[in-house]
């Protein structure tokens, strides 16, 4: 399995937008609610994309796209 847990300022990956992340950008994927969430959580996902990142992730998306 991909190592899918990417720092939070890590820079984009390629397929990261404003409403979904390649990987997990979570502190601690394990108290996330969305953890393991078929078709949601990028570590049960098949693209390995998450679906639904922390409401902050927005303008950290912007942050990043910006540098």
């Amino acid at each position: 399995m991909k190592n899918l847990q990417i720092p939070y300022d890590a820079p984009l990956n390629d397929l990261d937008t404003e409403t979904e992340t390649f990987g997990c950008r979570q502190n601690n994927p394990e108290i996330c609610g969305n953890h393991s969430l078929n078709g949601i959580c990028a570590f049960t996902s098949n693209d390995y994309l998450c679906k639904k990142p922390s409401r902050s992730w927005k303008k950290q998306y912007t942050i990043l796209k910006n540098k």
